[in-house]
C-alpha cells in the first residue's frame, strides 16, 4: 500500500499540527504519531458515518472503536521531498483528502502564485501515472501547501470552530524565539522533527481551559500552612504592630503631599488659565474603569535640589480597551512640567518596565524642557535624557507600540517623545511642540511670534506631519488613543472567572507581622498563610536548608515559585534555592522572592568556620547565576531588611526582577546601622580614633537605609502597604502574563517605525 506524509517544519508549529491531526482523522485518518506507514483503510460501507465527524472506518468503526490498533499507522514527518521516495504517492486516500481541500477551497487555488489544478481520480491499484519530474515536483510543491493551509481559508469544515483558542500559549522562553523564526513552508530548511498527535481525550477543550481544570482540580491538594500565632510571641506582634502604625502614618502624609501636584497655585494656573485637566482627569478620561498600578509616586521628595513631587510625572500600568499599557503622563502642575534627573530617571525605569513585560507604552506630553541648572545630571551620560528616545526605536523595534498624546507644550528634548512615538495625537489651541519657543524666538531674531503659528495643532497635523490625529479636544484625543490602542491585533482572551480560595487568616495581621528589626521577626509562613490562596503551599526540600523558605502557591489562581528567607542565607539554604530556581525557570513558571535578609554574620573565628563561610560563598554565588540566568519574570517583595550580598541571590534590584516593592518598614543597605558596632573591629586604626566621624556615620546610615529615602531614588517601584499586597502581585502576575497573548510577527523588524 503507499504511503501518505505531511510536512510540518520545526519551529512553533503547534497550532498546524494539531488542525492538519484533527481533519486528517476527521476524514478517517488516524494514528498515534510514531513514526509508521499509514495503510489508508477503504471501508466496505462508505454511507456508514461514525460519530467522529462524519469519519468513515473498517466496519463502521470510528477513532475510538475497535479497530485503533489498525488505524496506527500516520508518519507524521519534515523536512523537505529530497527524493523521489520521500515524494508521497497518489492513492485513493490521498485523492480523497485533496478533493475535501479543494471543495473547501471553492475550487481555488491553495496559495497564491499556484495554479494547482483538482486531480483526476487515480487507477484502482493504486499507480501513479507521474513519469515527468516537472509533473512529480510540481505536485511535491502541491502536498506541501495542503500540509500547510490554514482551516480558516476551509469554513465549512466542522473542525474549524474548535481552534481559535489553541494559539495561545504560556511558554515564556518561546516568546523570544519565535520572533526571529520564520516559516520556510516550501523548502523546509530549518530542520526535521516528528510531531506527535494530541490525545483525543483533549482534542475538544483549549489548551487554556485544560489548565484552568487541571489547576482548580489539583491545588487544593497542597497542604495547608498552620498561621496560628504563639502566645508566647504577643509581644513581638504587638511591637511590630506599633512599628508598623508609625510608617504607615508617614506613609500617609507622604501620599497626601503628592497628590497636591505643585500646589494650589499651580493647579489653578493649569486648570483656570491654560484651561487644561489634571494629569490625575487625564488618566480617568484615558484608562478603563478600574484600578491601575502607579510605580514610584514617592519620586523626587527630600532630594538635594528640593521636592519634586511624582519626579514632575506619574508613571503606571494600567487597561485600555482590555490591555495592559505603561502610561508616562507629564504633571504641568510640578515646576511646569520641568524634567530634573529624577524625572528621566523614572520615565527610564517606566521604559525598561514596558520592555520586560513587552507592554505598550503611551505618553502624556506636557514638559517645559530640562531643568538647565542641573544639565550635567541630566544630560551627558549614558543614561540620561537621550536614553529616553533611544529606548523609544528600541521598543519600537521590537514592536512595542508607543502612542502619544501632546496636551500641552513640548519644549526642547521633550517634543522628541511624540515625534519618536508610532502614533501622536495633538490637541488643539493647548498642545505645542518646537525645539525653541517664541522667548527664544524674540532673543535671538527680534520677532514676535505666536505659540500656534511657531509650534501649534494646525501646524504639525496639516504641514509637518509631526503629528498623525488633530483633536479638537483632551476627551476626543484620548478616545482617539483607545481608538488605537484596539487595533494592535493583540488576541486577548475572554476574562474568565477563576475560581480561588482567600487566605485563611487576616492579612490585617500582616502589621504585626512586619518586622520592625531584624530580632523581631516571625517565622516567615506565618506571611505566606495570610498571602496566598487558601493557606496552601507545596514546599520544596522542607527538611533541608531551612533557613530558606521554597515552594509553590497560588495567588488569586495563578501559580507561583515562592523563595522566602527565613535566617541567614546558609551553604545548604543557597543550593536549595539555586535548585528550586532551575526548577521555576525549566517549568515556566513565575518567581516571588520575599527578601528579609539577615544584617550580618558572625566572623570566623578558628580554621572549620572560616572554611565553612567559603563554602557558603560558593553556594551564594550558585545561587546568584540561577537567579540572574532564569528565564521566567521576577517579582520581589522586601518585608523587612535588604543587606549586603544575601539581597543579591534574593533578586535584589540589581538582578532586574520584573517588580520590586518595600513594605514601609523595611531597610536597603549595605549594612544594618542598628548593628552598627559589629564592623568597627575590622576597621584601620585611623577610622576608629574618629568617634564622632562614627557616630555621623551611623546616623547617615539610619537616615539612608529608610523605604521612604529608598523609594525617593527610585530605588524600587513603589512603597505597598503589607494587607495590600497579595492584591499587588496578583496584578503583576496578570501583568506579565499578557506577553503571552500577543501577535508574534513572522519576521524580526530591523528597524523601528520611523514617521518621516
Amino acid at each position: 500500500m503507499p504511503t501518505m506524509e505531511v510536512l510540518v517544519p520545526t519551529h512553533q508549529c503547534k497550532r498546524r499540527r494539531l488542525k492538519i491531526a484533527l481533519h486528517l482523522r476527521s476524514h478517517g485518518f488516524c494514528g498515534d504519531g510514531e513514526r509508521r506507514k499509514f495503510q489508508p483503510q477503504r471501508s466496505p460501507y462508505p454511507e456508514e458515518k461514525t460519530r467522529n465527524h462524519g469519519a468513515t472506518h473498517e466496519n463502521g468503526v470510528g477513532l475510538l472503536g475497535q479497530s485503533r490498533e489498525a488505524s496506527r499507522n500516520l508518519n507524521v514527518s519534515c523536512g523537505a521531498g529530497q527524493e523521489e521516495k520521500r515524494q508521497p504517492q497518489r492513492s485513493n486516500a490521498c485523492e480523497a483528502l485533496f478533493s475535501i481541500l479543494w471543495k473547501n477551497s471553492g475550487g481555488n487555488s491553495l496559495s497564491s502564485g499556484w495554479d494547482v489544478s483538482p486531480p483526476s481520480s487515480s487507477s484502482p491499484d493504486n499507480s501513479s501515472s507521474l513519469s515527468d519530474p516537472e509533473d512529480k515536483e510540481r505536485e511535491r510543491v502541491m502536498w506541501n501547501r495542503i500540509a500547510f493551509r490554514p482551516l480558516s481559508r476551509c469554513p465549512s469544515c466542522p473542525l474549524y470552530t474548535f481552534y481559535s483558542p489553541l494559539s495561545q500559549t504560556s511558554n515564556y522562553q518561546e516568546l523570544g524565539r519565535s520572533r526571529k523564526q520564520g516559516w520556510h513552508l516550501l523548502s523546509c530548511q530549518v530542520g526535521v522533527k516528528t510531531t506527535n498527535m494530541v490525545p483525543h481525550s483533549m482534542m475538544f477543550s483549549s489548551s487554556m481551559s485544560f489548565k484552568t481544570e487541571n489547576r482548580n482540580r489539583h491545588a487544593k491538594n497542597f497542604p495547608v500552612l498552620d498561621g496560628n500565632i504563639p502566645s508566647l510571641y504577643r509581644h513581638v506582634l504587638e511591637g511590630n504592630a506599633r512599628n508598623s502604625e508609625i510608617c504607615i502614618q508617614r506613609y500617609s502624609e507622604l501620599l497626601a503631599t503628592v497628590n497636591k501636584g505643585g500646589g494650589e497655585k499651580a493647579i489653578l494656573r493649569h486648570t483656570q488659565r491654560n484651561k487644561k485637566l489634571l494629569v490625575r482627569e487625564r488618566l480617568k478620561r484615558l484608562l478603563d474603569d478600574e484600578p491601575f498600578l502607579e510605580l514610584s509616586p514617592f519620586a523626587g521628595l527630600g532630594l538635594p535640589y528640593g521636592d519634586v513631587p511624582s519626579a514632575g510625572c506619574l508613571t503606571g500600568i494600567g487597561k485600555i480597551c482590555g490591555i495592559w499599557c505603561v502610561f508616562m503622563a507629564n504633571d504641568a502642575t510640578v515646576k511646569g512640567g520641568t524634567i530634573y534627573p529624577i524625572s528621566v530617571k523614572k520615565q527610564l525605569r517606566a521604559q525598561e518596565i514596558a520592555i520586560k513585560n513587552r507592554l505598550p507604552s503611551v505618553y502624556l506630553v506636557d514638559s517645559g524642557g530640562a531643568f538647565l541648572p542641573l544639565q550635567a545630571e541630566l544630560f551627558p551620560d549614558q543614561f540620561h535624557g537621550g536614553r529616553v528616545f533611544y529606548n523609544e526605536a528600541v521598543m519600537s523595534a521590537m514592536r512595542i507600540p508607543q502612542v502619544a498624546v501632546v496636551c500641552g507644550s513640548c519644549t526642547a528634548g521633550g517634543a522628541y517623545v511624540p515625534t519618536m512615538a508610532e502614533e501622536t495625537a495633538i490637541v488643539d489651541k493647548i498642545g505645542t511642540m518646537f525645539l525653541a519657543g517664541p522667548p527664544l524666538v524674540k532673543a535671538a531674531t527680534g520677532d514676535d511670534i505666536l505659540p500656534e503659528e511657531l509650534g501649534g495643532a494646525n501646524l504639525h497635523s496639516r504641514i509637518s506631519g509631526c503629528v498623525d490625529h488633530f483633536a479638537s479636544s483632551e476627551a476626543e484625543a484620548y478616545e482617539c488613543v483607545r481608538n488605537v490602542i484596539s487595533t494592535l491585533n493583540y488576541e486577548i482572551p475572554a476574562e474568565q472567572t477563576v475560581d480561588y480560595d482567600n487566605p485563611l487568616y487576616s492579612a490585617e495581621e500582616l502589621l504585626g507581622l512586619a518586622p520592625q528589626d531584624y530580632r523581631y521577626t516571625l517565622h516567615i509562613k506565618l506571611i505566606l498563610s495570610r498571602m496566598i490562596d487558601g493557606s496552601r503551599f507545596q514546599e520544596f526540600k522542607a527538611n533541608y536548608g531551612t533557613t530558606l523558605v521554597t515552594g509553590f502557591a497560588h495567588i488569586e489562581g495563578q501559580l507561583v515559585g515562592v523563595v522566602a528567607n527565613n535566617g541567614e542565607l546558609t551553604h545548604d539554604a543557597s543550593l536549595k534555592g539555586s535548585h528550586f530556581t532551575q526548577l521555576c525557570s525549566q517549568r515556566n513558571i513565575p518567581l516571588l522572592f520575599i527578601l528579609n535578609t539577615a544584617p550580618h554574620s558572625t566572623e570566623p573565628a578558628n580554621l572549620a568556620q572560616a572554611e565553612d563561610h567559603t563554602n557558603k560563598l560558593k553556594a551564594q554565588a550558585s545561587m546568584m547565576a540561577a537567579v540572574a540566568c532564569a528565564s521566567v519574570p521576577k517579582i520581589t517583595l522586601v518585608i523587612g531588611g535588604c543587606y549586603g550580598n544575601e539581597s543579591y541571590a534574593m533578586c535584589g534590584r540589581s538582578f532586574e526582577p520584573n517588580f520590586l516593592f518595600l513594605w514601609p518598614n523595611a531597610r536597603i543597605a549595605l549594612v544594618d546601622s542598628r548593628h552598627f558596632s559589629t564592623y568597627s573591629p575590622i576597621w584601620d586604626a585611623d577610622c576608629i580614633e574618629a568617634g564622632p566621624n562614627l557616630k555621623q556615620l551611623k546616623e547617615k546610615l539610619e537616615e539612608e537605609s529608610s523605604a521612604f529615602y529608598s523609594s525617593a531614588r527610585i530605588w524600587d517601584d513603589g512603597i505597598i502597604l503589607p494587607q495590600n499586597s497579595r492584591k499587588v502581585i496578583a496584578q503583576c502576575l496578570r501583568i506579565m502574563k499578557q506577553q503571552t497573548y500577543q501577535f508574534m510577527a513572522l519576521q524580526p523588524s530591523p528597524l523601528p517605525v520611523i514617521r518621516m
